[in-house]
């Protein structure tokens, strides 16, 4: 059974399409659906508070985020994270994301 693959995101994010771009390129290359991701927009603070959003693009995999972070704060923000190299992002460091879905394939 194939994961189910969302990517959450608010409207003022910048980055939401490049993330998905990446996501669909990652799930690709390892022989996983690009058109399943599932788009999913949290449009309220009530909403981000409720559901513990980290900002946007967050991707999740079976409902568990893949690049899990406790610095990261809850709300309707951009969210960041790290290249390899270390520099902030606003997106995943593209090896890295696909890393995640081959964990998948393999488990």
């Amino acid at each position: 059974m194939a994961p189910r693959v969302e990517l959450v995101w608010w409207e003022g994010c910048p980055s939401t399409e490049r993330a998905l771009a990446d996501l669909r390129a990652a799930l690709s290359e390892v022989g996983l659906d690009p058109a399943a991701v599932e788009m999913r927009e949290v449009a309220t603070d009530e909403q981000a508070e409720r559901e513990r959003f980290p900002g946007s693009p967050t991707i999740l995999v079976d409902g568990e985020d893949v690049f899990p972070s406790e610095e990261t704060p809850i709300g309707l923000s951009c969210r960041m994270y790290r290249l390899g190299d270390g520099r902030p992002s606003p997106t995943p460091d593209p090896e890295h994301l696909r890393e995640a879905p081959a964990r998948l394939v393999r488990a």
